[in-house]
Protein backbone atom coordinates (compact mmCIF):
# COMPACT_ATOMS: atom_id res chain seq x y z
CA UNK A 1 0.00 0.00 0.00
CA UNK A 2 2.88 2.26 0.92
CA UNK A 3 4.48 1.83 -2.49
CA UNK A 4 1.12 2.13 -4.09
CA UNK A 5 0.88 5.41 -2.35
CA UNK A 6 4.00 6.77 -3.22
CA UNK A 7 3.98 5.68 -7.08
CA UNK A 8 0.38 7.82 -6.84
CA UNK A 9 1.71 10.86 -5.43
CA UNK A 10 4.55 11.07 -7.89
CA UNK A 11 2.28 10.75 -10.66
CA UNK A 12 0.32 13.98 -9.59
CA UNK A 13 3.42 15.45 -8.98
CA UNK A 14 4.73 14.62 -12.44
CA UNK A 15 1.41 15.72 -14.10
CA UNK A 16 1.06 19.08 -12.29
CA UNK A 17 4.87 20.24 -13.53
CA UNK A 18 3.92 18.55 -16.71
CA UNK A 19 0.93 21.01 -16.96
CA UNK A 20 2.81 24.04 -15.53
CA UNK A 21 5.44 23.57 -18.28
CA UNK A 22 3.52 22.34 -21.21
CA UNK A 23 2.38 24.27 -23.88
CA UNK A 24 -0.83 25.58 -22.80
CA UNK A 25 1.60 27.61 -20.40
CA UNK A 26 2.90 29.46 -23.14
CA UNK A 27 1.84 32.40 -25.40
CA UNK A 28 1.24 30.57 -29.25
CA UNK A 29 2.09 32.02 -32.62
CA UNK A 30 -1.15 33.10 -33.86
CA UNK A 31 -3.10 31.85 -37.34
CA UNK A 32 -6.08 31.56 -39.17
CA UNK A 33 -7.29 27.94 -40.17
CA UNK A 34 -8.83 28.24 -43.80
CA UNK A 35 -9.53 24.75 -44.22
CA UNK A 36 -9.12 21.34 -41.53
CA UNK A 37 -9.06 17.71 -42.49
CA UNK A 38 -7.81 15.37 -39.56
CA UNK A 39 -4.11 16.00 -39.77
CA UNK A 40 -4.13 18.34 -42.28
CA UNK A 41 -4.62 22.13 -42.40
CA UNK A 42 -4.09 25.06 -44.46
CA UNK A 43 -3.59 28.58 -42.51
CA UNK A 44 -2.93 31.91 -42.67
CA UNK A 45 0.14 33.11 -40.16
CA UNK A 46 0.24 37.00 -40.18
CA UNK A 47 4.09 38.20 -40.06
CA UNK A 48 5.99 37.14 -36.72
CA UNK A 49 9.03 38.32 -35.63
CA UNK A 50 11.47 35.71 -34.74
CA UNK A 51 14.90 35.77 -32.22
CA UNK A 52 17.20 32.86 -34.78
CA UNK A 53 19.96 31.20 -34.62
CA UNK A 54 21.55 29.60 -37.99
CA UNK A 55 24.78 28.27 -37.22
CA UNK A 56 24.58 25.73 -40.05
CA UNK A 57 25.09 22.76 -37.43
CA UNK A 58 24.09 19.89 -37.78
CA UNK A 59 21.08 17.75 -35.92
CA UNK A 60 23.72 16.75 -33.49
CA UNK A 61 23.91 20.19 -32.02
CA UNK A 62 20.33 21.01 -31.69
CA UNK A 63 20.32 20.82 -28.01
CA UNK A 64 23.07 23.71 -28.52
CA UNK A 65 20.99 26.02 -30.91
CA UNK A 66 18.34 25.76 -28.42
CA UNK A 67 20.70 26.96 -25.77
CA UNK A 68 21.89 29.95 -27.69
CA UNK A 69 18.09 30.89 -28.36
CA UNK A 70 17.55 30.21 -24.69
CA UNK A 71 20.29 32.39 -23.14
CA UNK A 72 19.05 35.02 -25.54
CA UNK A 73 15.23 35.36 -23.54
CA UNK A 74 16.97 34.86 -20.26
CA UNK A 75 18.70 38.27 -20.69
CA UNK A 76 21.39 37.63 -23.76
CA UNK A 77 20.35 40.87 -25.17
CA UNK A 78 21.13 44.32 -24.98
CA UNK A 79 18.66 45.66 -22.50
CA UNK A 80 19.21 42.63 -20.34
CA UNK A 81 15.79 42.06 -20.60
CA UNK A 82 14.13 38.20 -19.86
CA UNK A 83 11.69 37.66 -22.53
CA UNK A 84 8.97 35.14 -22.14
CA UNK A 85 8.70 31.82 -24.00
CA UNK A 86 6.59 30.97 -26.89
CA UNK A 87 5.41 28.16 -28.69
CA UNK A 88 6.15 26.76 -31.55
CA UNK A 89 10.11 26.18 -32.16
CA UNK A 90 10.71 26.19 -35.85
CA UNK A 91 13.22 24.58 -37.00
CA UNK A 92 15.01 22.93 -39.95
CA UNK A 93 13.70 19.04 -40.21
CA UNK A 94 16.80 17.16 -39.55
CA UNK A 95 18.37 16.37 -43.02
CA UNK A 96 21.65 16.51 -44.47
CA UNK A 97 21.54 19.74 -46.06
CA UNK A 98 19.51 21.48 -43.11
CA UNK A 99 21.13 25.19 -42.30
CA UNK A 100 20.69 24.39 -38.89
CA UNK A 101 18.36 27.10 -38.13
CA UNK A 102 15.68 27.25 -35.37
CA UNK A 103 13.89 30.51 -33.91
CA UNK A 104 11.60 30.99 -31.32
CA UNK A 105 8.78 33.74 -31.74
CA UNK A 106 8.66 36.77 -30.57
CA UNK A 107 5.80 37.67 -27.68
CA UNK A 108 3.34 40.24 -28.91
CA UNK A 109 4.08 42.10 -26.06
CA UNK A 110 7.80 42.37 -26.28
CA UNK A 111 7.86 43.14 -29.73
CA UNK A 112 5.20 46.08 -29.19
CA UNK A 113 7.39 47.58 -26.88
CA UNK A 114 10.72 47.15 -28.80
CA UNK A 115 12.38 43.96 -29.35
CA UNK A 116 15.59 43.47 -27.33
CA UNK A 117 18.75 43.21 -29.80
CA UNK A 118 20.55 39.68 -29.18
CA UNK A 119 24.22 39.86 -27.95
CA UNK A 120 25.39 35.61 -28.43
CA UNK A 121 27.35 34.79 -30.99
CA UNK A 122 24.88 33.60 -34.64
CA UNK A 123 21.39 34.97 -33.02
CA UNK A 124 19.43 37.55 -34.55
CA UNK A 125 16.24 38.85 -34.79
CA UNK A 126 14.23 38.10 -38.12
CA UNK A 127 11.12 38.91 -39.78
CA UNK A 128 9.28 35.21 -40.71
CA UNK A 129 6.61 36.71 -43.70
CA UNK A 130 3.07 35.83 -43.08
CA UNK A 131 1.25 33.68 -45.70
CA UNK A 132 -0.89 30.40 -46.81
CA UNK A 133 0.87 27.33 -45.26
CA UNK A 134 -0.35 23.75 -45.72
CA UNK A 135 0.12 21.66 -42.20
CA UNK A 136 0.50 18.23 -41.07
CA UNK A 137 0.50 17.80 -37.40
CA UNK A 138 1.32 14.61 -35.46
CA UNK A 139 2.82 13.25 -32.40
CA UNK A 140 5.88 11.43 -31.17
CA UNK A 141 9.62 12.37 -31.08
CA UNK A 142 10.55 15.08 -33.90
CA UNK A 143 13.30 13.31 -35.63
CA UNK A 144 14.79 12.48 -39.28
CA UNK A 145 12.15 9.49 -39.47
CA UNK A 146 9.40 10.75 -38.42
CA UNK A 147 10.12 14.14 -40.52
CA UNK A 148 10.54 11.91 -43.64
CA UNK A 149 7.18 10.68 -42.91
CA UNK A 150 5.39 13.65 -42.26
CA UNK A 151 6.71 15.07 -44.80
CA UNK A 152 6.11 12.49 -47.76
CA UNK A 153 2.40 12.72 -45.93
CA UNK A 154 2.05 16.56 -46.51
CA UNK A 155 3.16 16.90 -49.50
CA UNK A 156 0.94 13.88 -51.37
CA UNK A 157 -1.70 16.04 -49.87
CA UNK A 158 -1.04 19.00 -51.16
CA UNK A 159 -0.86 17.48 -54.32
CA UNK A 160 -4.06 15.96 -53.96
CA UNK A 161 -5.97 19.56 -53.18
CA UNK A 162 -4.21 20.51 -56.37
CA UNK A 163 -2.33 23.52 -54.31
CA UNK A 164 0.86 25.03 -55.34
CA UNK A 165 3.95 24.98 -53.77
CA UNK A 166 6.15 27.97 -52.88
CA UNK A 167 8.52 27.41 -50.29
CA UNK A 168 10.51 24.74 -48.36
CA UNK A 169 9.29 22.49 -45.70
CA UNK A 170 10.08 24.18 -41.91
CA UNK A 171 9.10 21.96 -38.42
CA UNK A 172 7.26 23.03 -35.48
CA UNK A 173 7.64 21.78 -32.03
CA UNK A 174 5.53 22.75 -29.22
CA UNK A 175 6.66 20.56 -26.15
CA UNK A 176 9.33 20.61 -23.98
CA UNK A 177 11.55 17.59 -23.78
CA UNK A 178 10.56 15.98 -21.06
CA UNK A 179 6.67 15.61 -22.45
CA UNK A 180 5.64 11.90 -23.36
CA UNK A 181 5.84 11.35 -27.00
CA UNK A 182 2.06 10.15 -27.23
CA UNK A 183 1.24 13.62 -26.32
CA UNK A 184 3.34 15.77 -28.47
CA UNK A 185 2.43 18.35 -30.83
CA UNK A 186 4.79 18.19 -34.10
CA UNK A 187 4.48 20.12 -37.40
CA UNK A 188 5.36 19.93 -41.07
CA UNK A 189 4.76 23.55 -42.92
CA UNK A 190 5.43 23.94 -46.48
CA UNK A 191 4.54 27.35 -47.53
CA UNK A 192 1.79 27.89 -50.32
CA UNK A 193 1.11 30.17 -52.98
CA UNK A 194 -1.42 32.58 -52.28
CA UNK A 195 -4.98 32.88 -53.83
CA UNK A 196 -5.39 35.97 -56.35
CA UNK A 197 -8.03 37.61 -53.87
CA UNK A 198 -6.04 36.85 -50.73
CA UNK A 199 -2.97 39.28 -52.65
CA UNK A 200 -5.76 42.21 -53.55
CA UNK A 201 -7.32 42.46 -50.08
CA UNK A 202 -3.36 42.74 -48.84
CA UNK A 203 -3.07 45.70 -51.44
CA UNK A 204 -6.85 47.20 -50.55
CA UNK A 205 -5.63 46.87 -46.82
CA UNK A 206 -1.96 49.24 -47.54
Amino acid sequence: MIYLALTAILLVLFFFSWKLTARSAYESAPYTVVESADSFEIRDYPDLMLVMTDSKAQPADKDKRFMKLFRYIQGANQQEQKVSMTTPVFMDPETQNASGKMAFVIPEKTRAAGIPEPTGADVSIQKRKGGRFAVYRFNGRLNKETTMKAEQKLRTWIKEKGLTQSGSMEAAGYDPPWTPGPLRRNEILIRLEQPADMNSKKQDSI
